[in-house]
């Protein structure tokens, strides 16, 4: 707590030490759902969606002559929303955006590069970030974003359930699969012990079982994309598409789920694990603490290491500034720098979600590593791999989400999808 203390207190110190700019309006592109009920400290709410509401009321509220106006943006059309509004000319002041989105934007020249010199003058510490940190918001030797987060899959464990099917450890935690062959015997316990499914995620209208697939392949050494092209016909993804294929017809995932149904089923108590992400840590915890949810026992770990090496898919959460503002508006370029700078000095109440921070300073700290469940899941950041930067990274991923999902509904044998995805890829490369 002593150090989210810090934090506010810096915060407020840059808005009052940086200069004030009457009646200005910046208009905030970004995703993370809606928060009607936020308030101006995020140290008091949960979940990404009321936490990412009140850092920024909490900008607006303060005496700099700012205020916000957030769009109205959705998760999954977000990236045609903002590519829209930059082609019609009117793009949001700041906006969010990943890592892997960096070399398309940027190559671009649709985004502003940020000088080391500017986001000092708004107290942005460039050397408090953590160096993967730096690596992910930069291209061509420029950087162009402020950081916000490292976020990657986790494995969210019902405790009850596993219990049930005697998977508890000696402490009473629960066992985590360190081989294929342990995954399919706890499945096969979870089913014979309690009829439940033993993992849900996403499969329907999303990309989850791809980044669950990439994770697997990269435990065994490959990647999808590697430096003579695309990868996608390897051993090793027929492995990692075979394994989650094997869960599916055994009954031990559904396919149909997407992502809303994936999550209810874990809440309400009817599946031992979930493959989400480190954004939903601290609302589970939150569910978990309501007598109302099924869901009362509640865990969360590394996504398991099944292959040789640890690997799980993870991306970075940053904020950027478009070019045309910061050549054509030097006053309101200067407002997005300070909203920037109240973002970067809310690091420790963003990781409240359970999203790995960026800053140094958050990473060392004790609130930081106290923060409920952040040991169970220490040695995430050090695993994270994602498919290499590209200008086509969405389409990538997107093609082979589909063709994976026609392979598992039975669309496709596992040879054509992958064949059909390997060409499509190059074409896209």
């Amino acid at each position: 707590m002593k150090h989210l203390l810090i934090a506010a207190a810096a915060a407020a110190f840059v808005a009052q030490a940086a200069p004030a700019l009457a009646d200005t309006e910046l208009v905030l592109g970004r995703f993370f759902g809606n928060c009607e009920g936020a308030g101006n400290d995020p140290t008091t709410e949960v979940g990404e969606a009321c936490i990412i509401t009140a850092i920024v009321n909490g900008f607006s509220a303060a005496d700099n002559g700012i205020t916000v106006e957030t769009l109205p943006t959705e998760w999954n059309n977000y990236y045609d929303q903002i590519k829209a509004a930059y082609a019609g000319g009117n793009a949001p002041d700041v906006h969010v955006m990943h890592r892997h989105r960096v070399m398309e934007f940027a190559s671009l020249g649709a985004i502003a590069p940020l000088t080391k010199d500017e986001l000092a003058s708004v107290g942005i510490d460039v050397g408090d970030w953590d160096p993967a940190a730096l690596e992910a918001v930069s291209f061509d030797g420029q950087i162009y974003a402020v950081p916000m987060d490292f976020h990657a899959l986790l494995w969210h464990v019902n405790v009850d359930v596993m219990a049930e099917a005697g998977l508890l450890d000696d402490d009473g935690n629960p066992i985590v699969p360190t081989s294929v062959e342990e995954l399919m015997a706890q499945a096969d316990a979870v089913e014979a012990a309690t009829g439940k499914d033993y993992i849900a995620q996403q499969f329907q209208g999303g990309v989850f079982g791809m980044r669950t697939a990439i994770a697997l392949a990269m435990q065994q050494g490959a990647n999808v994309i590697e430096a003579d092209g695309a990868n996608i016909e390897s051993p090793e993804m027929m492995e990692a598409a075979k394994l989650i294929d094997v869960l599916i017809k055994e009954g031990h995932v559904n396919v149909q789920n997407d992502y809303p149904n994936a999550q209810q089923a874990f809440l309400d108590g009817e599946v031992a694990v979930l493959v989400n992400g480190t954004w939903v840590v601290d609302f589970y915890d939150s569910q978990a603490a309501d007598d109302s949810v099924p869901l009362a026992n509640y865990h969360v770990t590394n996504f398991p290491t099944l292959f040789g090496q640890p690997a799980v898919w993870a991306d970075t959460h940053m904020w950027a500034i478009p070019a045309a503002l910061k050549k054509s508006d030097p006053e309101k370029f200067q407002a997005a720098l300070q909203l920037l700078a109240h973002i970067n000095d809310n690091n420790a109440s963003w990781a409240k979600t359970g999203h790995m921070a960026v800053r140094t300073s958050v990473l060392e700290s004790d609130a930081y590593n106290n923060l409920p469940h952040r040991a169970n899941y220490a040695e995430t950041a050090a695993n994270s791999r994602d498919i290499p930067p590209s200008v086509r990274y969405g389409a990538i991923q997107d093609t082979l989400a589909r063709e994976l999902l026609a392979f598992w509904m039975g669309e496709k044998s596992l040879e054509s999808a992958l064949s059909d995805a390997q060409l499509d890829i190059e074409d896209l490369l």
